[in-house]
């Protein structure tokens, strides 16, 4: 059977071993697309209707032998489908929940995959769906992961099946056959080795339960096996899409009596973190992922799932004068069973050797070749004061708001005062200095001078620190319009630190300035993938999402950004441009309206009132935003061009240009501004900022 929806017969027997069928919403159509794609690029057939749904007997008798025979059934889970109470895909859905009824236990069939936030308890969703292990494909962005563990369900052997019958020989119970420990030789004696295995980790359990460090960590771990029972099918382990070779650093827990030495042990966990992720072959996700679950009451279980990780590593701290007792433990999350744990007692001065210590030994358990341990010494500090501050700093970066942002300049001001030879301090100095100017707080050029000035110092102090070569590319691309000398800086970055998702942030605002979207879409969705709770990343997917008119995939990465945080900078605003361009000018000003942020209101609200033929209103928003436009040319030109009128947008984008706004690498393809592209002034703005000529192809 060909690679394209068969409706006309029923499928031969060759296809029934490999097919999978994709059931979803019509409004889900964009991301379905994108799961198929991606299956079908690897061989797998996929059964995948792209009819209006047009019915009669023919072509439901079809739908129906598809199911019937298909070897996988991947229901497409999203708020579309909860909010739909009719459909013909929940027809589907029956069917193939009937069907799973009388296949094998220890035969998967049923993959249920979200793509959105669409919570687990959601009642509209079959219970026959809820009670197994859901794959989170945001927006449907596939990763390798999620193809290779669909090729495993659909091989003869049946690896990939859910662990529901008899476990494979040298693999403890519950885990998936597909998960052996790397570090350790199944051969003829797997049977002992896992006797003992398990012997081994039931003393840890018991030594770590009588000590006062491991309490926290034991009971932390018991949730997560109670998360994996609820999460798999009637108690059972069910299959993973995550790669076998990826950790999650969590905060280390400080136990210390005055409870004063959190951002000593939060930068215990950052450095371990800074470590891992210069070994190209493990996946680690970023700071600001893995720390997102801090003081929630989530198992460890659950933070993998959501992370994308098999291992987790976590720790407590306990210091005491110049002492400091470390407690670190390594967790295999699908099963909460312990691969290893160690106790650290050193003096304070020692701290950096103990964070190279717990990384060789973690390395090591994985089986993985380590870099030396001089590849991060340089970015480090002995000045503990110093760590601390570049710490509270970059938390405070992370919310990208207008206070948080002055607050962090001064932080790692003071940071680099006290050591002067701080080069991580220095380059997140830069990146401050950069994203204060991308929100309008620098509008006079200094800033992008001062993150200029303070990349290169990075760079002099540490050559091989990417951040560096990352913040002095963004200057050259907003400030300078340097696009070579952007791709060059960002080309030696991606040579220090391929998996850098700052690095693939700037790559995707490079690619949209250039007008390549899917170049662009992809290393936005790569920073997600590094970076997958950073929500400022986010943002960026769904609004280069909607640059390539894909706006119910825009829409669903922004509203899962919203349910994680509604009030993170401009989500609703970006929601609202997206709801516009779908043409409910309703839902958009309820949008703006519920934008928490000022100045990205500002932006949204005479958008909303213009497409809602709120005239006199949407001019007074606009006289309000002309008060505060500094920093915020190119937003007064969207509105004027939105406005439809011509000659005010032309002369705000001549602004946009003279005052730096770095919005105007947004130019190519803004629905705001398609009222501008056939007058001859467009491709002389183009010519004028010199951006590199667009493909055909995008």
């Amino acid at each position: 059977m060909p690679n394209e929806p068969g409706l006309d017969g029923d499928p031969s027997a060759g296809s029934r071993q490999r097919a999978v069928f994709l059931s979803y919403a019509s409004e889900d159509s964009d991301a379905a697309q994108r799961i198929c794609d991606s299956l079908r690029a690897a061989g797998i057939e996929v059964w995948f209707d792209q009819s209006e749904l047009r019915g009669g007997d023919v072509w439901d008798d079809a739908i129906r032998k598809q199911i019937r025979s298909c070897a996988l059934f991947v229901p497409v889970i999203s708020m579309n489908a909860h909010a739909r109470i009719e459909g013909y895909f929940r027809l589907e859905w029956k069917l193939a929940v009937d069907r799973s009824h009388l296949i094998a236990p220890d035969q998967a069939f049923l993959l249920p995959v979200v793509i959105d936030g669409t919570p687990q308890t959601d009642e509209r969703i079959p219970d026959r769906f809820r009670e197994l292990q859901w794959t989170r494909l945001p927006a449907g962005a596939t990763t390798p992961a999620f193809v290779e563990r669909v090729l495993r369900l659909l091989s003869p052997d049946g690896h990939g099946s859910p662990a529901r019958g008899r476990p494979s020989a040298g693999v403890p119970p519950g885990v998936d056959p597909a998960f052996k420990q790397p570090s350790m030789n199944w051969g003829a004696s797997s049977l002992r080795r896992a006797a003992l295995l398990l012997l081994v980790a039931a003393v840890v359990v018991a030594v770590c339960y009588f000590a006062v460090d491991r309490l926290v960590l034991s009971k932390h771990v018991a949730e997560t096996g109670q998360a994996s029972t609820a999460n798999s099918p009637a108690g059972t382990s069910g299959p993973s899409a995550i790669p076998e070779k990826s950790i999650a650093v969590l905060p280390f827990v400080d136990m210390s009596e005055k409870k004063d030495q959190e951002y000593f042990s939060d930068g215990l966990a950052e450095e371990l973190i800074d470590k891992l992720t210069q070994i190209p072959q493990l996946h680690v996700p970023a700071r600001t992922s893995s720390f997102s679950f801090k003081g929630k009451p989530i198992t460890v279980g659950e933070i993998a799932h959501v992370l994308g990780v098999t291992h987790v590593l976590e720790g407590s701290v306990r210091k005491s004068g110049d002492h400091v007792r470390i407690t670190t433990q390594l967790v295999r999350a699908d099963s909460g069973f312990h691969v290893w744990s160690q106790t650290y007692d050193r003096d304070v001065r020692d701290i950096f050797v103990v964070q190279d210590d717990i990384a060789h030994a973690v390395a090591e358990e994985l089986k993985i070749t380590l870099l030396g341990s001089d590849s991060v010494a340089s970015r480090q500090t002995t000045n503990s004061d110093a760590h601390n501050l570049y710490l509270q700093a970059r938390f405070l970066v992370g919310r990208d708001t207008v206070a948080d942002l002055d607050h962090a300049v001064l932080l790692y001001q003071q940071a680099v005062k006290l050591d002067p030879n701080y080069a991580a301090a220095w380059a997140g100095l830069a990146y401050c200095q950069i994203r204060r100017v991308s929100n309008g707080q620098e509008t006079t050029g200094v800033g992008f001078s001062k993150a200029t000035a303070a990349a290169k110092r990075a760079i002099e102090l540490d050559p091989r620190l990417p951040e560096g070569y990352i913040t002095l590319a963004v200057a050259k691309m907003q400030y300078q319009l340097d696009w070579s000398g952007t791709a060059e800086a960002l080309a030696k970055a991606a040579t220090l630190d391929a998996n850098n998702a700052l690095a693939q942030q700037m790559l995707g605002h490079l690619s949209v300035a250039s007008g390549r979207m899917s170049e662009a879409l992809s290393h936005f969705r790569r920073s997600v993938d590094g970076d997958p709770l950073n929500l400022l990343y986010r943002k960026y997917l769904a609004r280069a999402l909607h640059y390539a008119r894909r706006t119910n995939d825009a829409v669903a990465v922004l509203r899962d950004a919203i349910s994680l945080d509604e009030h993170f900078p401009g989500l609703h605003y970006e929601l609202g441009r997206t709801l516009l361009l779908q043409g409910d000018a309703k839902a958009a000003l309820n949008a703006f309206e519920a934008e928490s942020d000022h100045s990205w209101r500002s932006f949204g609200l005479p958008l909303g009132y213009f497409a809602s033929n709120r005239l006199q209103e949407a001019r007074a928003a606009l006289n309000e935003l002309l008060k505060e436009s500094a920093g915020s040319e190119f937003q007064v030109a969207e509105t004027y061009g939105f406005f439809g009128e011509t000659d005010k947008a032309f002369e705000w984008l001549d602004r946009t240009v003279t005052q730096h706004d770095p919005g105007i690498i947004w130019l190519r393809r803004d629905a705001l501004l398609t009222s501008l592209e056939a007058n001859p002034r467009y491709p002389a703005l183009l010519k004028r900022i010199n951006v590199p000529s667009v493909s055909q192809n995008d």
